[in-house]
């Protein structure tokens, strides 16, 4: 089984010890090298270990083949584009079940029609973690709220919508969901 940890490890700009500190229980950032090389034989617990701690699917660290890889072709840096130095992938995008979705129909503020955004709940004890981000306020009636989080207390948010000239609000929010990922045909 090739396993591609270093190579996820690496597109989520982790150090060997980044990884070895988040799984659990922490290890070593050796032990997570020589799990990388194949130095050492990665089993099934070692491997949902590693996953945990990248956040990712275990199936994303191994070689599978049904499974299509997205080849890096350049790297577009301040120089213009250049082909990397070694060979790269790109990682599919697996939401988490915490996630849920919003469309957005009609282009207001960085999103245009046509995009769909993949966003985090959090419950009210982590509100702060949003600050100054995109966020969806579930109101009553089934309606909701977007736009930038500009400060929380407790269960009540501020909100500062996404259309142009709209007002402030401040809200009462059992959760709100963050935005993490958008994902945009051209």
């Amino acid at each position: 089984m090739l396993t591609r940890i270093r190579e996820v490890r690496k597109a989520k700009g982790l150090t060997l010890h980044d990884v070895a500190a988040r799984c659990t229980p922490p290890t070593t950032a050796q032990t997570i090298g020589r799990l990388e090389t194949g130095t050492r034989t990665v089993s099934v617990g070692w491997l949902n270990r590693i996953a945990a701690a990248l956040g990712v699917e275990a199936a994303d660290l191994v070689t599978l083949p049904d499974r299509f890889e997205l080849p890096v072709a350049a790297l577009i840096s301040a120089d213009g584009a250049a082909a990397p130095r070694k060979p790269i992938t790109l990682l599919p995008p697996t939401p988490a079940s915490t996630m849920v979705g919003i469309i957005v129909e009609v282009t207001q503020g960085d999103y245009r029609a046509g995009d769909a955004l993949w966003a985090e709940r959090l419950e009210p004890e982590t509100f702060g973690r949003a600050i100054n981000r995109d966020v969806l306020v579930p109101r009553p009636v089934g309606r909701f709220a977007f736009g930038r989080l500009v400060a929380t207390e407790g269960g009540r948010v501020q909100l500062l919508p996404a259309a142009s000239g709209a007002r402030q609000l401040v809200l009462d929010a059992p959760w709100i969901a963050v935005v993490r990922q958008l994902v945009r045909s051209l």
